[in-house]
């Protein structure tokens, strides 16, 4: 049986037909858009884990590598972590760790690439102010006392201020500069804090040259 719309819903039917001929086309794409975009974002989600999950157990065997002093190996899985997954908290902590494994090997040039990258391209601001005070001493190392300063001349997050004060403490007694060394000294014990226990080995350094620290009776 037909069905016989009155004038006013074949008015609406007539609008809703004009808004459609208008603005259906975009509004199709908006949606496809949308949609294409929840999707890709997904993806993008997804990704992300999965690159998360391969650079975890990548990780997990240069630790294995590590502790089996096995550098060649070490080398290899830093190499696919750096190239593979260069942005990952990961790659970072390799290129610690195996900076750590070749400077206790001896073997000064392959600690100091490691560091380089991570300190150059490390995700994590605290890795790579660890990799520039680690990359300073293995420059120290080398004698390569300017490169180290530079080092240490970077930005670093203010919890590491101590620590950096410290070190360049180290570089410029090794090349002399005594005073200048014992004022870097001396920052660096008074911003360790009374609690911390490395405040000891920077009083010893104070000492070692002739200079007062404030727990002595002078600053």
């Amino acid at each position: 049986m037909a069905h016989h719309f009155d004038l006013e819903e074949q008015e609406q039917i007539a609008q809703f037909k004009h808004f459609w001929d208008t603005w259906g086309t975009l509004i199709t794409w908006t949606v496809i858009v949308v949609m294409g975009g929840f999707a890709s974002w997904n993806g993008y989600r997804y990704w992300q884990g999965r690159q998360a999950q391969q650079a975890v157990a990548m990780m997990d065997a240069v630790e294995v590598a590590a502790q089996a002093k096995d550098l060649d190996r070490v080398q290899q899985i830093f190499g696919d972590l750096r190239k593979d997954y260069p942005r990952t908290a990961q790659a970072g902590q390799a290129g610690l760790l195996a900076a750590q494994e070749y400077a206790n090997a001896g073997r000064w040039k392959e600690a100091q690439a490691a560091l380089t990258w991570v300190a150059d391209n490390a995700s994590d601001d605290g890795y790579v102010a660890l990799a520039r005070l680690r990359l300073a001493a293995v420059l120290m190392q080398e004698k390569s006392y300017d490169q180290a300063l530079a080092q240490l001349s970077s930005t670093f997050p203010p919890e590491f201020a101590a620590m950096v004060a410290d070190r360049k403490g180290d570089v410029l007694n090794l090349q002399g500069k005594k005073q200048e060394a014992i004022e870097q000294y001396r920052r660096a014990w008074d911003g360790l804090g009374e609690q911390a226990s490395y405040r000891q080995v920077v009083q010893a350094k104070l000492d070692a040259l002739g200079a007062a620290t404030p727990a002595k009776g002078g600053a």
